[in-house]
């Protein structure tokens, strides 16, 4: 990424989605769309040739949909990008799995201009798209289906008591400043505690701790 510049990729089945997004973020100052696509394949070609730092990426479309894109684009080489999920309905299952697959976040579709502007800022800027609070409510909708009815845990064994505090409250939906105030410590440390947490689960961000935690049953809804 140039500095100050974000390299945009859009990818929606729909023409006249991708132009009205286009026009939009080609306006503002800092962001500048390198391509577009209208399904999943031609979007894992279009990263790999422009090598944006975030991909817009519509969740339903024929043939290959924006799930198996985002599993793609997230095992591609040299090449990282962060994933918005656009979707329709803020409950519809097919965004956690998109999310599990490596997404950073998702957005409605009808979402203000200015929410979309924010979120391409945010994630590009390294931070998950929208608070654990927001996107826990997919999480919480999807975990409550009965095929997810066993969890294991194990993946979190090598955190320590302190990472595992901090693991909960993440995926309960507090910030740093909220965590530090819940556990007494010091936002910095907090944020160290979030870092290690990434490194060792070998997770993208926060949205995927959130993901993680619930999937595994160590926080489980209503907790």
């Amino acid at each position: 990424m140039e500095a100050g510049l974000i390299n945009v990729a859009i990818v929606d089945d729909q023409a006249m989605v991708r132009a009205g997004f286009g026009a939009l973020l080609n306006a503002q100052e800092g962001i500048a769309v390198v391509g577009d696509a209208s399904d999943g394949a031609e979007a894992v070609e279009l990263v790999t040739r422009t090598r944006p730092d975030v991909v817009l990426m519509d969740i339903r479309m024929p043939d290959v949909d924006g799930i198996e894109a985002t599993r793609r684009i997230v095992a591609l080489e040299d090449v990282d990008p962060r994933i918005i999920i656009l979707t329709t309905f803020d409950l519809d299952s097919y965004v956690f799995e998109a999310l599990r697959a490596g997404a950073s976040g998702f957005l409605l579709k009808d979402a203000p201009a200015a929410d979309l502007i924010h979120a391409i800022r945010v994630v590009a800027g390294g931070d998950a798209l929208l608070s654990p609070s927001i996107t826990r409510s997919v999480i919480a909708e999807f975990v409550t289906q009965p095929e997810r009815s066993q969890r294991d845990t194990r993946r979190f064994d090598e955190l320590t008591e302190r990472e595992l505090d901090v693991t909960r409250l993440v995926a309960r939906g507090l910030s740093n400043a909220e965590i530090a105030r819940e556990l007494v410590l010091a936002d910095q440390t907090v944020k160290t505690h979030v870092s290690r947490v990434l490194m060792k689960l070998g997770l993208r961000d926060r949205t995927q701790i959130v993901v993680a935690a619930y999937e595994s049953g160590l926080i489980t809804v209503g907790s």
